[in-house]
């Protein structure tokens, strides 16, 4: 038989989301509550969404971040759901009819004009159903319904057995996104819905079922494309022929002829003169479009962007033990990274507007890596795109946290599907450089008892030490895979030494002073983190307590962590007096969550290259929130981020012990050497000069060089009244002041800042500019315009001035009030915590 394959139909796509014109409702199909109030009729809903955010619509439950409304709507995720809509279907020459679902959570049963299609388990995947025995012409009913959340949850592991697990509810028994049951951070907001694009999909012959385009560069340079393409066929008579395939790049193509035997082609083109991709920092970020056509049998196409590089994480033993470093066609790359997790906890509500406004935040502050971490979920495509376009390095865990996990039925086949089409979609992307395993689990094994709950019973590491490399190794060689963070890269080693390989440092925060991280020489911290409150009109937007107060009711429901109010006042420890008030409460312990990150990474940084790289926790919140945040989840920037874009600078100054006393370290991640003269010099703090040194340095590219001060800058007549500044002589240096202590402020003799500090305001064409100038040195300044309009921005913080230097801040925002911007509460400084 002969097939006129130009006679084949084009494929159609019919979009069953609202944005394609089809009208959902959501009714729920277990009791409610009484004062839920939702009627009986059904409740319009948006696809794609979520119930929460359908019922938040329609008026019928107030902001679930507010105030104690946790705890009030809880019963949504005991509730059962329907999401139903009817569409036209008109469609009789196409031989295939498929039903897409990008995302569905979570277990879901689908039934079309009546009739069972399929159910699903798994928030993690897609799913694609062949529906064309029960669609009809004309209309066609879709009904989804969803299991309660919690209610499944809690059946899976009567099912499947208990697991140990962190916090309230058995996330670890489904394949659902962990953080949504609650974190330590996290609000219990588990719910339901039909999360991503759902469509029909019409298509004859043949069909581009997915691509890996893997895009990397051999030894010459050259760049070479290996693009993968799976491929389905209808099994009808048109996919009897064959078909042409084609792949083109940066003006070079390559084609190949396909029949209906052929489920997989590649394709290898290269490329000798192409530009490749680097990260930020290093270079530019080339992106190359890459097309994939398939004619004849079937009429389909694909196409996105690669970038080409070769990324490899060196994982060595030397002398000092097992090292762990990213190098990027064949250049070491320093990493300042971030752990990410899902930018609100409605995640339906994320859009691209707002990715890249927080991953801008990662840019900003100087990061070059983003982990995006395995509590969480596998980000859209805009996260992805916007990570290549930005030259942000990609860690990305695979969905397992803090939990053992069943590696049995029903879970191990979901696993693999998810981890399949996970490793086949991101492939593509340049900045994609780690596959790790797992959170903290295999940690957990060995450390967290839980051998003895488990009596023997699977926990995950079939998983990570066998399923899912042998995933990353068939799909995306080239791209490393670590079976877990924290991993020691050896057999018979703990998990979290710091001499090898990865480690998480949370003895810090949870027990020990932040001083505690000067004990660590870490290869590589890739968690460490600590607390503080998010911007005042942030906290206050959600709570009401009457007076507010660290311990009040509502507080304590936006503060997740065990105890961690008590710990916040704990860590304020010597560093900083213990306040009474509630507006110094809040300064306090934002600024004390500051110097604890900048004291850690400067001690890390201080030690390359034995150290070669840290991923602070955490770069960005989920909903307003006391937690380990550089930027809180209005998009506010905590004082932490003002200190991780001095710290993250590429050049670093900071005065460290050492064994023959103090002594300034300089670390120069750039490509350009370090070369000039700093001043030295030993001041008091109320702005006498008591001694002054010129210092010579010079620091190659991508090194760090130490020098010892001389005793008469390092050695304090008086330690409690005397100071180090470390300044740059000339602005060609590019290197931030630094600055040395010899005791705590709660024992230096800092001047009150209505003696020492002086400031003034006046209007620019976006906001203000506020000139602050010292008579003596004033510590940390900070303005905090939300407090006047919560939509308004500052540009520096934590700025420290000594005697006769003024610095100037710009604030973009209106209704801003002069005189409260250049007084207490909105300008602070920590000499006035002394003074208070």
């Amino acid at each position: 038989m002969t097939i006129t394959t130009d006679l084949l139909p084009a494929p159609t796509l019919t979009d069953l989301s609202s944005a394609g014109g089809c009208s959902w409702e959501l009714r729920p199909t277990t009791d409610v509550p009484a004062e839920a109030a939702l009627g009986v009729a059904g409740i319009p809903a948006v696809v794609p969404g979520e119930v929460h955010t359908d019922l938040l619509r329609a008026g019928l439950i107030p902001d679930p971040f507010d105030g104690n409304n946790e705890s009030a709507l809880a019963w949504i995720g005991l509730t059962d759901w329907q999401y139903r809509t009817v569409f036209t279907f008109s469609d009789a020459e196409h031989a295939r009819h498929d039903l897409v679902a990008d995302g569905l959570d979570t277990a879901a049963t689908i039934r079309l004009n009546g009739k069972v299609v399929a159910s699903t388990a798994n928030q993690h995947r897609s799913y694609r159903f062949d529906v064309r025995d029960f669609l009809v012409q004309g209309e066609n009913e879709l009904v989804i319904d969803f299991r309660a959340p919690v209610t499944f949850a809690r059946e899976q592991r009567e099912m499947i057995g208990d697991r140990p697990h962190t916090n309230h509810h058995p996330f670890n028994a489904v394949r659902k996104m962990a953080c949504s049951f609650g974190w330590d951070w996290g609000i219990d907001i588990a719910g339901a819905g039909i999360w991503k694009a759902i469509r029909l999909e019409s298509w004859t012959g043949a069909r581009i079922a997915s691509v890996r385009p893997l895009a990397t560069l051999d030894a010459a340079g050259t760049g070479v494309l290996e693009t993968h393409v799976e491929l389905e066929w209808d099994g009808g008579p048109a996919a009897a022929g064959t078909a042409e395939l084609s792949v083109s790049v940066a003006g070079v193509a390559g084609n190949v002829t396909v029949g209906s035997d052929d489920a997989v082609a590649s394709l290898v083109l290269q490329l000798p003169e192409v530009a490749p991709w680097w990260p930020r920092g290093h270079g530019e970020q080339a992106l190359h479009e890459v097309r994939v056509e398939l004619s004849g049998v079937g009429n389909d196409s694909w196409s996105s962007r690669v970038g080409f590089r070769i990324i490899e994480v060196v994982t060595e033993a030397d002398h000092d033990g097992t090292s762990f470093k990213f190098r990027v066609n064949g250049v070491d790359v320093y990493i300042r990274g971030a752990n990410w997790i899902p930018d609100d906890a409605l995640i339906t509500r994320i859009t691209r507007e707002s990715l890249a406004s927080s991953i801008g935040d990662a840019v900003e502050s100087g990061m070059n890596l983003l982990r995006v971490w395995g509590g969480g979920m596998y980000e859209s495509e805009d996260f992805y795109d916007i990570c290549d376009e930005q030259g942000l390095l990609v860690w990305q865990d695979f969905l397992f946290a803090c939990a053992a996990y069943s590696e049995e039925e029903p879970l191990r086949s979901e696993v693999i599907a998810e981890a399949r089409e996970a490793v086949t979609r991101l492939s593509k992307h340049a900045s994609l450089a780690l596959w790790n395993g797992c959170n903290e689990n295999i940690w957990g094994w060995v450390e967290w008892d839980w051998r003895v709950p488990l009596a023997g019973r699977t926990w995950g590491e079939g998983y990570y030490r066998q399923i899912l490399p042998e995933i990353v190794g068939e799909l995306d060689a080239r791209t490393r895979y670590s079976s877990g963070s924290p991993f020691s890269y050896g057999d018979h080693m703990h998990p979290n030494d710091p001499r090898h390989g990865t480690i998480h440092i949370w003895d810090v925060w949870n027990q020990k002073d932040y001083t505690h991280y000067a004990s660590y020489q870490p290869r590589f911290a890739s968690e460490f983190g600590f607390q503080g409150p998010p911007a005042w009109s942030t906290l206050t937007s959600v709570v009401h307590d009457e007076p507010l107060a660290p311990y009040g009711e509502q507080m304590l429901v936006h503060q997740k962590a065990d105890q961690g109010n008590l710990k916040l006042e704990r860590g304020l420890g010597e560093h900083l007096p213990v306040p009474e008030l509630i507006e110094d409460w809040h300064w306090a312990t934002q600024l004390n969550q500051a110097r604890a990150l900048v004291f850690g990474i400067e001690h890390f940084r201080s030690l390359f290259p034995l150290n070669q790289g840290t991923v602070m926790w955490q770069l960005n919140d989920s909903w307003p929130v006391v937690s380990w945040a550089a930027v809180d989840s209005h998009g506010i920037r905590k004082p932490l981020w003002h200190a991780l874009k001095h710290v993250y600078a590429p050049r670093l100054a900071t005065v460290q012990p050492r064994e023959g006393g103090l002594a300034v370290v300089l670390h120069n991640d750039t490509d350009a050497p370090l070369a000039g003269a700093l001043r030295l010099r030993r001041m008091t703090t109320a702005g006498e000069l008591l001694a002054e040194e010129p210092l010579s340095v010079s620091v190659p590219a991508r090194s760090a060089e130490t020098y010892t001060l001389p005793e008469a800058i390092a050695r304090p007549g008086d330690a409690t009244a005397e100071y180090i500044q470390v300044r740059a002589e000339d602005a060609g240096l590019d290197v931030a002041a630094a600055f040395g202590y010899f005791v705590e402020d709660t024992a230096l003799a800092l001047v009150s800042p209505a003696q020492a500090l002086s400031a003034s305001a006046k209007p620019t064409d976006d906001g203000v500019a506020v000139t602050v100038r010292a008579t003596a040195l004033v510590k940390d300044i900070a303005l905090f315009p939300d407090r006047l309009d919560a939509a308004a921005s500052v540009d520096s913080g934590l700025i420290t001035l000594s005697a006769g230097e003024e610095h100037t801040f710009f604030i973009s925002g209106s209704a801003l009030d002069m005189a409260a911007l250049v007084t207490a509460p909105v300008l602070r400084c920590a000499n006035d915590l002394l003074h208070g």
